[in-house]
């Protein structure tokens, strides 16, 4: 039987339990006079609806609020064992794993699970197999599992259930043909937006509302946040940067076009272009260590060794990056950019290079306001954020 999470979001009652729950997320503990105070609502509505939380489990007392005179009001909070989150972020070859409790500590977390990812039925059932393996292991009561979210690249609607990228061999929605095998509610979101989320709840974001999130991986992705909502577009495809169409080159995308931005500014362009550069006759320290037989993780390694070939492209992808984000920058005047992904890892060689043509490309009274940042979650941004993005789904 499937698990659910018990309040009714159509009634008064359920909405102002709702809402107590979420400010515990954003705030952590709190009295009843601070709570009716920031939820709007009266004292005695919000005594009751404590009350009712406390007897079903999801909040605790938290001792007394230390004052310096008269009574010392109760703190309540959230209940760390009342619920668990599961996020399985899906790359290529391989899966990330990771479980929240939810007051949103993370219990465990397993990286690089070789999983084959392929356009298969067969590809759903190994899959959902390492995350009943991932449950059992973690010990958790699994009917207090409330959700399992995966992350995916490409196209996802999250709203339908659909992928559009993988996983789209069957009429009926993906969610749904999960939750069968899992036995667990499911939800499914784009890579690059679960990532931000993370960013933007426990990551660089320090009070702003609108903020973009750009996913350097072997692709590149954006991931949006307007007033402190994911914004997804009309079918949940906003954010694809890395098929603006920006350049005359023959370089034929994953996409199917050419021209993508994503040929020449991604981790995918930094491999295929550190090949061509040593095949030239170029020399580069991976050669001596690695011979032709390298990775993009490998190439990670040498920039940060201070080798020039690959500090050269990745300065190069940098200024490449820095353009978009420029342009960025003039249509939304955000308040924050935070590049992520595996190419963040090269630190000050790409932050430098984005910088230098955010300055040159962006209209000065844009830019004063906008901070930017490399990721502070790195590469265990995306499973976090996956893992609270499912929370923030079943608490609405």
């Amino acid at each position: 039987m499937l698990n659910n999470f018990k309040i009714d979001n159509e009634t008064k009652s359920g909405q102002c339990k709702k809402g107590i729950l979420n400010y515990f997320v954003a705030n952590g503990n709190s009295t009843i006079q601070e709570l009716a105070k920031e939820v709007n609502l009266s004292v005695p509505t919000v005594t009751k609806a404590l009350g009712e939380l406390l007897n079903v489990g999801y909040i605790n007392e938290y001792g007394k609020q230390e004052t310096g005179e008269g009574r010392h009001p109760t703190l309540y909070g959230l209940n760390p064992d009342s619920g668990y989150f599961v996020g399985v972020e899906i790359k290529e070859g391989f899966v990330n794993l990771g479980m929240i409790n939810f007051r949103g500590d993370l219990v465990d977390i397993e990286n690089d699970k070789p999983c084959r990812i392929d356009n298969t039925m067969e590809s759903i059932e190994e899959l959902c197999e390492l995350v009943k393996q991932f449950i059992d292991k973690s010990g958790v009561n699994k009917d207090k599992v409330l959700n399992v979210l995966f992350s995916i690249a490409g196209r996802v609607n999250a709203k339908s259930g659909y992928s559009h990228t993988i996983y789209n061999f069957t009429e009926q929605p993906l969610t749904t043909l999960f939750s069968e095998k899992l036995n667990y509610p499911t939800s499914i979101e784009n890579d690059t937006r679960a990532y931000a989320f993370g960013e933007y709840m426990v990551g660089n974001v320090n009070g702003e509302r609108d903020v973009l999130f750009v996913n350097a991986s072997w692709g590149l992705g954006l991931g949006i946040i307007i007033n402190g909502e994911l914004y997804t577009g009309r079918s949940g495809f906003a954010g694809e940067i890395g098929h603006m169409h920006l350049y005359n080159n023959e370089i034929l995308c994953h996409c199917g076009k050419k021209g993508c931005l994503e040929t020449e500014a991604s981790g995918r362009a930094l491999y295929r272009i550190v090949k061509e550069r040593i095949k030239a006759g170029e020399s580069s320290s991976l050669t001596q260590t690695k011979g032709n037989d390298f990775t993009l993780e490998d190439i990670i390694d040498a920039v940060n060794a201070e080798d020039p070939l690959c500090i050269d492209v990745v300065e190069r992808i940098g200024y490449a990056i820095g353009e978009t984000v420029a342009n960025l920058i003039n249509v939304f005047n955000p308040e924050l950019v935070v590049i992520g992904g595996i190419l963040a890892r090269t630190g000050i060689f790409l932050q430098q290079a984005v910088n230098a043509s955010v300055r040159k490309y962006t209209l000065n009274l844009v830019n004063k306001d906008t901070r930017l940042c490399l990721s502070k979650l790195n590469e265990r941004g995306g499973i976090i954020g996956a893992c609270l993005l499912a929370r923030k789904i079943v608490l609405g």
